[in-house]
């Protein structure tokens, strides 16, 4: 495929994945919003992305299996080395794997299946017995009307997961879906779609990576999250990019009476992030909660946050989120909440702390309050600092030498994310970390 975004481009995406005529005209008409809406001027800047250099479709040379083994070789190695088979044999209740642009591996075990849970790649769901529920759904909490890269998505996404869970099904053990994007200059735009049903339950598990190339890639994905009445979902994600990545992602989740979604994330790498998880609380009584980590190191500017709009009365929220900064790196965090002047008894409470590793690299925390309502309890509170040279002498006077007390505290200060996560997944959390500290510490 061609770099660049033309009419002639999205026609022949369109005509590889066999879409329905909808789902064409969906494409073209998202094409034509991207060409008429300027960049995104409230984050980091975006200069070193060329989009007339980004290759939007990169087709693996294999079609989707079920059976590990008929994957083939080069690209079984790649995940393999990622843990992909371990993770689905260690108890997993399904596993998709996307390289590049198109899925290639998709399971899920009988049991669950047999209770009515649907887990399978979105061109399935597309064409299939499930396509009416996908048309219904389809971006329709992230239009392609919202800002460029949504519009570009709309125009070439390709891959990601469609899962539903039927009401009262209670999903015991996770699904995850793991992207890996593998092809220098390219972008990826999977699209993840779940829906959840009354009284159901579910804990899906993303996790992304790539190799670092000379050349700028995109990530633009989109995921979409219905959570129906009395149901709970947790969307768990640890994203380790290249740093020559720009991460432009968007996530939104609609949450019915009662319901409760529960966002759990760790940004890792990535040259530019933006990423900023909205959950609209719709029905009386439902609640979110927002967890989250970056850490930003050298050449690194990460916009983070997370969003949530109260739109009945007796819903909750609350959002934490911390940060870490070394080597000149920048961690911003936005939140914004939103509650309705018809949300009376509402509860909303934000906590942001922010690390910083040295004096070269910057924090900032960036509040948006919209209150509406003269009955709601609100509460903010913010922290930016360095680690306490006090902290430092106590611990080495414990025996600990300057470096290991500096990785001891940076571990304390992401343990409440990593408490949060499935145990192999803060293990590789926190793997992670100490893998940049080690870069700090030998610098």
């Amino acid at each position: 495929m061609d770099s660049g975004l033309s009419r002639e481009i999205i026609e022949t995406i369109s005509r590889e994945k066999g879409d329905p005529d909808w789902m064409r005209e969906f494409r073209l008409a998202s094409l034509q919003i991207y060409n008429r809406t300027p960049m995104p001027d409230w984050g980091p800047p975006l200069d070193g992305l060329e989009m007339d250099n980004v290759v939007t479709y990169v087709r693996p040379d294999t079609d989707i299996k079920t059976d590990w083994d008929d994957v083939p070789e080069d690209i079984k190695d790649t995940f393999d080395r990622l843990g992909i088979p371990e993770a689905e044999r260690a108890g997993l209740a399904g596993v998709g794997a996307q390289y590049d642009s198109e899925i290639v591996y998709h399971s899920i075990k009988r049991e669950v299946a047999e209770q009515g849970v649907v887990y399978t790649d979105m061109e399935s769901a597309l064409k299939g017995e499930h396509a009416d529920t996908v048309r219904r759904h389809f971006m329709k909490l992230l239009p392609p009307s919202e800002h460029k890269f949504m519009a570009l998505h709309g125009a070439v996404w390709s891959g990601g997961s469609f899962v539903y869970v039927p009401t009262g099904v209670d999903v015991t053990i996770p699904l995850q879906s793991y992207f890996r994007f593998n092809a220098p200059g390219a972008g990826q735009f999977e699209h993840t779609l779940i829906v959840i049903e009354k009284g159901a339950s579910l804990h899906f598990i993303e996790g992304c990576s790539a190799p670092k190339y000379n050349v700028a890639n995109l990530h633009a994905g989109c995921v979409e999250l219905y959570v129906g009445e009395g149901a709970r979902l947790r969307y768990s994600t640890i994203e380790n990019w290249s740093k020559n990545m720009y991460n432009l992602n968007s996530k939104r989740a609609l949450v019915q009476r009662n319901g409760t979604v529960e966002w759990v994330s760790g940004s890792f790498g990535s040259h530019t992030s933006y990423l900023y998880p909205m959950s609209i609380l719709r029905g009386e009584g439902a609640r979110m909660e927002y967890t989250g980590i970056t850490f930003a190191a050298e050449g690194q500017d990460l916009d983070t946050g997370a969003q949530v709009m109260h739109l009945a009365p007796n819903t909750t929220s609350h959002i934490t989120g911390k940060s870490i900064s070394k080597g000149g790196g920048v961690g911003t965090f936005r939140s914004s909440v939103v509650i309705d002047r018809a949300a009376r008894g509402c509860k909303t409470s934000i906590a942001c702390e922010s690390l910083m590793l040295d004096s070269d690299s910057r924090s900032d925390a960036v509040p948006v309050l919209d209150i509406r309502s003269d009955d709601a309890d609100v509460g903010y509170e913010a922290k930016i600092g360095r680690i306490s040279e006090q902290s430092i002498f106590y611990l080495m006077s414990r025996g600990l030498s300057e470096d290991d007390a500096t990785a001891m505290i940076v571990g304390g200060f992401a343990e409440p994310i990593s408490k949060a996560l499935p145990l192999e997944y803060a293990v590789e959390m926190n793997n992670l970390i100490a893998l940049e500290m080690a870069k700090t510490l030998k610098k």
